[in-house]
């Protein structure tokens, strides 16, 4: 009872140093917060060091690991041909989205074009065109665009060996320093999209989404303010503009937006029907769309510092347009008492509001708050999409 009682070991109280998860290669061997400017970023700049770039940010699908196989399906595209027959950009133009199965032109023939220009020489390229191609022929195969793509076809694992293959050339030798490798990925993005679209994956999709436009935006793909509102010319001539494909690909008319058919079980009572409300808010937010796409092109355009002003009043104005269309969705529901879930066509319509919201947030601005407000955007979208996956495949399922 008299001895002394020994206190127990104190614990160490010091903070343990949080990984570093992002950031160039060079910070994070060293194990320091990196700035992440793109191409080098200015902490190994500014010492002196040499920046060795950043990881890709292409990742394989699950369950999708590359097999170097020989093709024994569709022909690549090899240099030396003759010039590129307009069949040919009308077919790969129509292989973009499964919205062409019911006639609806997407005006994507310069993209398309640009592609099979670029696959003369890009293997990457022609593996993720191979792949859309074979995809797309396998789902034509069906004859309804509603129906899950026959996995036992072999178009079907043709198609996804190619877009692994695709996936393997970027992730190998993917470079911020290399403007051919940035302008394949942004190409190869369009294609990505177009695939995760097509096989109903539509959180993989967002995913290429995201990745896509972050790698335009931290490459300055088009002219930029800095910090100090100081409008810096774009870095790199010539990039594709993958923001501009992205719109044209959502601004299509969507096939789950179509009146039920006259066999689908319809209330007479319920006016107006849940589904009507989606094309009437839809002609609103493709206006808003095609009026993104002009800002765009302005800002391709912008030289001086006054343009720069007068374009972010511009940009202010259509995020105001998109921020009035959403609050004018949610009343309109409010209204007819649209139950939950929602339509599907309406939840593509808020995909679509997401993605004109991270084109405008992530296009012009390059300041700390911008990048914060485009991070809680992406996640926004991701989060949508997920859910539009799983709904698109009870769809189907039923």
């Amino acid at each position: 009872m008299g001895g002394s009682v020994d206190a127990p070991p104190r614990k160490r109280t010091l903070k343990s140093k949080t990984k570093v998860k992002t950031g160039c290669k060079t910070c994070r061997i060293r194990k320091i917060k990196c700035g992440e400017e793109k191409p080098s970023c200015r902490r190994c700049v500014s010492t002196g060091r040499t920046c060795d770039g950043y990881e890709s940010i292409f990742r394989f699908a699950a369950n999708q690991s590359p097999k170097h196989e020989p093709e024994t399906a569709l022909p690549l595209v090899h240099a030396g041909l003759p010039e590129i027959a307009p069949q040919d950009i009308e077919r790969l133009n129509r292989c973009f989205s499964i919205k062409t199965m019911l006639d609806v032109k997407l005006g994507c023939g310069e993209e398309a074009k640009l592609l099979l220009e670029a696959s003369r020489t890009d293997p990457v390229i022609q593996h993720a065109i191979s792949s859309l191609r074979a995809l797309r022929e396998d789902l034509d195969a069906t004859g309804d665009g509603k129906t899950a793509i026959t996995q036992q076809a072999p178009s079907y694992g043709y198609g996804l060996r190619q877009y692994n293959m695709a996936l393997s050339g970027l992730v190998s030798g993917m470079s911020f320093q290399n403007s051919n490798k940035l302008k394949s990925a942004l190409l190869c993005c369009q294609i990505f999209i177009s695939i995760e679209q097509l096989l109903g994956n539509y959180d993989a999709m967002a995913q290429h989404i995201i990745r896509g436009l972050m790698i335009m935006h931290e490459s300055r793909a088009r002219p930029t303010l800095d910090a100090d509102r100081n409008l810096l010319p774009a870095c790199r001539d010539q990039l594709p503009m993958l923001d501009v494909f992205i719109v044209k690909l959502f601004a299509a008319p969507c096939n789950f937006a179509d009146a039920p058919k006259a066999s689908a079980p319809v209330t007479p009572v319920e006016s107006p029907d849940r589904r009507t409300i989606a094309p009437d808010m839809r002609k609103d937010l493709t206006r808003i769309s095609e009026s993104v796409l002009n800002y765009l092109d302005e800002v391709a355009q912008a030289q001086t510092p006054r343009d720069a002003l007068q374009l972010e009043l511009r940009r202010s104005a259509l995020l105001r347009s998109l921020e009035y269309w959403r609050s004018t969705l949610e009343l309109a529901q409010q209204e007819t008492g649209v139950s939950d879930p929602e339509p599907i066509s309406t939840s593509f319509q808020r995909l679509f509001h997401h993605i004109l919201q991270i084109v405008l947030i992530s296009t012009l601005d390059a300041s700390r708050e911008n990048r914060l407000e485009l991070l809680a955007e992406n996640d926004k979208l991701q989060s949508l999409a997920n859910v539009v996956g799983w709904r698109v495949r009870d769809y189907r399922m039923s």
